[in-house]
């Protein structure tokens, strides 16, 4: 097991299997159930996230999971399009939602090493909660984003199943979408370049130096956008909203203040706090600052 963990190959080809795995067991959970199909869908996922979970266990690393944020979403959108006649606004959401997924799919896979690495933040989860970790690891770093990105996802599958047409308005809001997943691909761009050079303690260049997390900034913005498009197509469907409400404050509550927590150990963060807004910029009359071409404050000033 060891020699397969800490080989990259072997651990990409281990956590490929593991995901062909899931999605079999999804599909046939989902085919065997004669429920409405968004709780068939949810029960088929909560499935696919159990058999996910086992491997995690069996491998001893958390980060298994990983890839099932990015890998979810369009498995889920083109299963039910499969012989569906598309209209724009199903072909619209499909082509946004699996940009969005290969493009964070590629980062997990660029920033991948091999399973003997697992994610920080559960590591500091499983040194904190001890006996409890492995209810922490079911539920709060498997259940809970399977969860959360059923909701965020459900609009689009919901537009596509029911052929919904598409408007001015759910077009503009799709185009966000697509902005927010360019917005996060450039800001990972920059981070990787910034920790390879490793100038400054904090990335302070390109949209970090507006916004202390413009990829979770971005990631917020592309479930909005799925849902906004397909509320603005069919106005009763409000309550689609929940999916993208509960990411929000996933990121809010949880991915970001222990981000901030983890920076907090570092020299100057009470300054560059204060310096760069948390997602969104800067605005006018407040503290501001001028940075060298590796990003360090070389001067200050207000307006």
């Amino acid at each position: 097991m060891k020699s397969l963990k800490e080989n990259r190959a072997a651990s990409f080809a281990a956590v490929l299997l593991v995901y062909i795995i899931a999605t079999v067991v999804g599909v046939a959970v989902y085919r065997e159930l004669a429920l409405t199909w968004w709780l068939s869908l949810l029960i088929a996922d909560v499935a696919a996230t159990v058999a996910t979970f086992i491997f995690s266990v069996i491998f001893k690393n958390a980060s298994v999971y990983d890839p099932y944020w990015s890998v979810q979403p369009p498995v889920i959108l083109v299963a039910f399009a499969v012989g569906k006649d598309l209209t724009t606004l199903g072909v619209l959401l499909i082509a946004a939602v699996s940009f969005w997924a290969v493009r964070l799919t590629a980062n997990w896979a660029y920033t991948f090493h091999d399973l003997l690495h697992q994610d920080w933040r559960y590591t500091m989860l499983r040194e904190k909660t001890g006996a409890f970790y492995p209810i922490i690891n079911f539920v709060g770093i498997h259940m809970v984003p399977t969860l959360v990105v059923y909701g965020c996802v459900l609009p689009a599958v919901y537009a596509v199943r029911e052929g919904l047409n598409a408007n001015i308005a759910s077009v503009l809001f799709v185009c966000v979408s697509l902005g927010a997943a360019v917005m996060q691909g450039i800001a990972d761009i920059q981070m990787h370049k910034f920790r390879k050079n490793k100038k400054g303690k904090f990335i302070r260049a390109g949209l970090w130096k507006y916004s202390r997390h413009p990829n979770y900034l971005g990631e917020i913005l592309m479930w909005w956008g799925v849902a906004l498009s397909v509320i603005s197509a069919s106005p009763s469907t409000w309550y689609f909203a929940a999916g993208a409400v509960a990411n929000t404050v996933l990121f809010l509550a949880v991915s970001i203040p222990m981000a901030d927590a983890r920076q907090s150990r570092k020299e100057g963060f009470a300054e560059y706090k204060k310096q760069t807004r948390m997602l969104l910029p800067i605005k006018k009359g407040v503290l501001q600052e001028n940075t060298d071409k590796y990003g360090n404050v070389v001067a200050e000033r207000k307006k």
